[in-house]
């Protein structure tokens, strides 16, 4: 028995591989650093979901019918009410999605890509009182949803900054989320079905729900001159250091390389505070030399949540939003894993070992 099934393996996948021990993430056949630099979100749909479908799948026609489905989906932003509306952005965007109906086919697929995409910037926008813009389907995924969050036409910085987090975080094994997804998927439950289960697993705190306080980190630290002084100070009090160490990676988590490098441009053009980045640097680097002096023995490198948070705050997200955005990004993974799973695999049913009292003998 492994407690939390450390090192079992319970599936096959060509979809994508993490190799915590080199730091290495492949999506494919396709090394991340390359995916990032040449791939919009819509390039990685394609990857993961061609051949799991009866049809030809090319970022070209995703595309489009992306663009259209977002438009159809709007009609689904009236059934937020106010009742719903108190809830945390990724509880409302997992009611929302609720209402699109069970399939297996590519036409689901498309659906629940485009849906997260839709609510959650209608959903912020509600929630601060403002009037949902409605979708253009013209535009593309990531371009589309700047529009719809802030109004505006995004920049080419920012566009380009938005589809690097989602080309990063699309799929990254077997974990929590993308699990549960292949659990209901091996009841041939559906793919909405799968989809809400995984987005349940995500916006658990210890899955996807640490970007945000690295900003309330950051916020607390407020100076480069500060930073190790503070860090010290909360290791000294057996506080975790937001958005260090990871359950895999035993090295630098590669997502966090590729995220920073989105950031560069989006600073140098002055459509972010400069300061912010440089403020993260030096927290950075005291966190890092404080980690190794203090836990010599643990491999605490940076993760992904550390750039995600600059990166989305940049972009102008709210930093209750982040598990949100994050399941916008990693649906095309959960949808890719279930159908691999209806496909190849069996129905999930592992055993358990019973510790509990027994009855009495007569």
């Amino acid at each position: 028995m492994k407690s939390g099934l450390e090192d079992v393996i319970a599936a096959e996948t060509k979809l994508s591989d993490v190799d915590g021990a080199a730091g290495r993430l492949i999506i494919r056949g396709v090394s991340l650093d390359d995916l990032v630099a040449t791939s919009r979100f819509e390039d990685v749909a394609a990857l993961l979901l061609d051949g799991l479908f009866d049809e030809h799948i090319e970022a070209a026609s995703i595309g489009t019918r992306l663009g259209a489905a977002r438009v159809a989906l709007f009609a689904h932003v009236e059934a937020a009410d106010a009742a719903v509306l108190a809830l945390p952005p990724v509880d409302v965007v997992r009611a929302l999605l609720a209402r699109v109906g069970d399939g297996e086919d590519f036409a689901t697929a498309i659906r629940l890509m485009a849906a997260p995409a839709v609510f959650l910037p209608a959903i912020l926008r509600l929630q601060n009182g403002d009037v949902p813009i409605k979708p253009d389907g013209s535009l593309s995924q990531s371009a589309d949803i700047l529009r719809m969050l802030t109004g505006r036409v995004p920049t080419a910085e920012q566009t380009a900054g938005l589809d690097a987090y989602l080309v990063t975080i699309s799929d990254h094994g077997l974990n929590a989320s993308t699990f549960a997804s292949r659990v209901i998927a091996s009841t041939h439950a559906g793919l909405t079905s799968s989809v809400l289960a995984a987005i349940s697993a995500l916006k658990g705190p210890l899955h996807g729900g640490a970007p945000g306080p690295v900003l309330d980190m950051l916020d607390s630290v407020g100076t480069p001159e500060n930073a190790r002084a503070w860090l010290s100070q909360a290791l000294d009090h057996g506080e975790r250091l937001m958005g260090f160490g990871h359950r895999i990676y035993r090295v630098r988590d590669p997502r966090a390389d590729a995220l920073k490098t989105a950031l560069k441009p989006i600073f140098a053009s002055g459509q972010a505070d400069a300061g912010r980045i440089a403020l993260a640097e030096a927290i950075e680097a005291a966190a890092l030399a404080l980690l190794r002096e203090r836990k010599p023995d643990r491999p605490l490198d940076v993760n992904v949540e550390y750039y995600t948070a600059l990166l989305l705050d940049a972009l102008g997200f709210p930093r209750n939003s982040f598990t949100g955005v994050f399941a916008i990004g990693r649906t095309v993974g959960w949808i890719a894993h279930a159908r691999e799973q209806t496909l190849d695999g069996r129905l999930i049913r592992p055993q358990s070992r019973y510790i509990g009292p027994l009855p009495k003998a007569a």
